[in-house]
């Protein structure tokens, strides 16, 4: 097996992504295609309503394909149990968590579930796990805070510290800018980006931050209608595959800034 195999984290192969219903299949997005290495940050991107969330819960096991395969570290994803699969990935949505009223500590503890014994007692490699997990995503000073009390992008970085105490190779998070600030938005991406770098964990994240993850990923997906594209920013902007997301009455892509520009 060669070494660029061995760094596969996640694999999707002829993959379409939709819903069944009575009237037959509603499809989404149909022969998905790429392969994402350790270590990469990869965007996924596309306009409102196209789909991003849907093919994230489908590579996540959440939802069922209507056809094709995801494989997870070169294991088809649906031979993983739910246990084994906490191992392996973990999912930050964008939904708040249910309970506001845990402490940022009792949050992030959360992560370590699938590795805790059955009366769900930390050791002191969790402990230690927990607070590499904060020290992270610089929330060390928010562990004894509620949840409640945290702004959105204080929010949005302990979900991310939970996703890190889960210690998985893979990492996914649908919209994490959501309800952010440009300040705030443009922070967490960064913070993705240094995870990715540092961690050699694999980040896959869906965003409207396109201009954003052009200048900082490695990878991205771009969702279209009738086609789903894979590869670095450069190529893809090459391709010209940012220029038919939205209306060009209404937005310009410029390839040469990489940037989106409303017409006048």
């Amino acid at each position: 097996m060669d070494s660029k195999k061995k760094n596969i984290i996640l694999e999707s192969r002829n993959l379409t992504v939709g819903y069944v219903k009575k009237t037959g299949n509603l499809i989404i997005a149909d022969t998905v295609n790429f392969s994402i290495e350790k270590g990469e940050l990869v965007g996924l991107v596309g306009a409102n309503g196209i789909g991003k969330s849907t093919l994230l819960r489908t590579l996540t096991g959440m939802q069922n394909s209507l056809n094709g395969e995801v494989f997870l570290n070169e294991k088809n994803l649906k031979e993983y149990s739910s246990f084994q699969l906490a191992t392996q990935l973990s999912v930050v949505l964008t939904e708040a968590p249910t309970s506001k009223n845990l402490s940022v500590i009792e949050m992030v503890s959360l992560g370590r579930q699938p590795y805790t014994n059955w009366v769900g007692s930390l050791s002191e490699e969790d402990k230690k796990t927990i607070q590499s997990a904060l020290e992270a995503t610089e929330t060390e000073a928010l562990a004894n805070r509620k949840c409640f009390e945290l702004s959105d992008g204080q929010m949005q970085r302990v979900a991310i510290a939970r996703a890190l105490a889960q210690d998985t190779p893979l990492i996914i998070l649908d919209e994490p800018t959501t309800h952010l600030d440009i300040y705030h938005r443009a922070y967490i991406l960064k913070l993705l980006k240094k995870l990715a770098s540092e961690t050699k964990k694999t980040i896959l994240f869906s965003t409207h931050e396109i201009d954003l993850a052009i200048q900082l990923t490695d990878k991205m997906l771009v969702m279209a209608k009738g086609e789903t594209y894979f590869d670095d920013p450069c190529k893809l902007i090459e391709a010209g595959r940012f220029d038919s997301l939205f209306p060009k009455e209404t937005i310009d892509f410029d390839g040469k800034t990489g940037r989106f520009t409303i017409r006048k």
